[in-house]
């Protein structure tokens, strides 16, 4: 009788924290289990905090550093919002301002996207010839070579290369 009782008071808080969970709703039962207990809902709340850090810092070197910088925020604001309202809001934003561009791009004239994919293909094009040419006149591997012997006098722990 009083395990019916237990169970039936846990459902119940169990169906509250859904209904007031402002996160996505499938993590809605999980963040309730996590947070019926004030240490674990602590620990939960350290732990996704320092994780939602950890990838937006990783956005953000990645915004300067080749990588997807902005799927790195945009994760990072994802698990963050599991247990922050002001995440939460700010995915909404950027949810957002990713529809009202993906809304623009559709509004662009068919040849103006022609117009701009030719100039992107032909710079690209460009730039492969132009790097080609550079290597082929400075002299591959050669180039490659002395540059690396160049770094190996300036920064003494390089090692030397396989057949040197």
């Amino acid at each position: 009788m009083v395990a019916d009782e237990v169970t039936s008071d846990t459902q119940r808080e169990l169906e509250k924290a859904e209904e007031e969970y402002f996160g996505p709703r499938f993590l809605a039962r999980l963040h309730a289990r996590l947070h019926r207990n004030p240490v674990t809902g602590l620990i939960t709340k350290m732990v996704v905090t320092l994780i939602g850090v950890l990838v937006i810092i990783a956005g953000l070197v990645m915004m300067v550093a080749p990588g997807p910088g902005i799927l790195g925020l945009l994760f990072g604001l994802a698990i963050l919002s599991t247990e922050w309202r002001w995440a939460d809001r700010w995915l909404d934003a950027a949810r957002a301002a990713a529809h009202r561009a993906a809304e623009k791009a559709r509004q662009i004239d068919p040849a103006v996207r022609r117009r701009q994919i030719a100039l992107g293909v032909l710079a690209v094009v460009l730039t492969a010839l132009v790097v080609g040419l550079l290597v082929d006149l400075l002299g591959w591997p050669e180039l490659a070579l002395d540059g690396w012997d160049w770094m190996q006098g300036i920064v003494t722990v390089l090692p030397d290369l396989p057949g040197e």
